[in-house]
């Protein structure tokens, strides 16, 4: 796991520059900047793990992982991840490999998979793209959705750890207010790894009501469109 102890460029998150990465093809033209991310993270985390445990490598692989997955556009640049092999599935749903990702609108689309009848669906992915989805959350936490982990209770080959993530809604959701307040989820993810270290296989358990209960607690304003505000497109929520 030693490859996951940051890079020059961000200390959460590897495989974003040096030789590695000069033939890389980013979807916003560079690598991003997770500065104002990673500040709002050691704002509000409640753990610090030492340098180079186990619990520090496995936050840095799920920061790059996500890293990768939102900002890399083509699969083969993958570093974390043996895209050949690699499923994803949500609550115990569909096994998805990254061309079924890429199918439904992007990640924010399959973390967002509901079984709701669609006019109950206070957020609904089938009507999203990637696109769209970005600029919603992006909007919606224009300081991000942080990630940490708080307990590595296996580790690899076979990783299962609990996280939190959370943010500020500082901006509107879907036409609900923004209440500038603290939202926050929990849950708990099994990250399956090779003997190279690559993920192969990703299970995530949460309560996606978690997430949206805190984004429409600020009440409903017809006038509110997320999809008129234009900000940077460098700040991925999710990491």
């Amino acid at each position: 796991m030693d490859q996951y102890k940051g890079s020059d460029v961000d200390k959460y998150r590897c495989f974003m520059s040096g030789e590695g990465e000069k033939n890389t093809v980013w979807k916003y033209g560079a690598p991003p900047n997770y500065d104002a991310v990673n500040k709002l993270f050691e704002q509000g985390r409640t753990k610090i793990w030492p340098r180079g445990s186990l619990e520090e490598q496995v936050q840095n692989l799920v920061k790059t992982w996500e890293m990768e997955m939102f900002h890399k556009v083509n699969p083969q640049d993958f570093k974390a991840v043996d895209v050949t092999k690699l499923t994803i599935s949500v609550n115990g749903g569909k096994l998805l490999t990254p061309k079924d990702v890429a199918k439904i609108g992007g990640g924010y689309n399959m973390f967002l998979q509901t079984s709701f009848p669609e006019q109950l669906r206070v957020y609904n992915p089938n009507e999203e793209t990637v696109d769209s989805a970005h600029k919603i959350f992006t909007t919606t936490f224009p300081r991000g959705f942080v990630l940490e982990v708080l307990e590595v209770y296996a580790g690899p080959p076979v990783i299962v750890y609990k996280f939190r993530h959370w943010g500020y809604m500082e901006g509107p959701f879907k036409g609900h207010q923004p209440t500038n307040e603290m939202v926050e989820m929990f849950g708990v993810s099994i990250f399956k790894l090779d003997e190279r270290f690559k993920v192969v296989k990703i299970e995530f358990f949460y309560d996606r009501g978690q997430l949206l209960a805190g984004l429409i607690k600020g009440g409903s304003v017809a006038s509110i469109d997320n999809s008129s505000v234009d900000l940077p497109s460098s700040n991925c929520p999710f990491s």
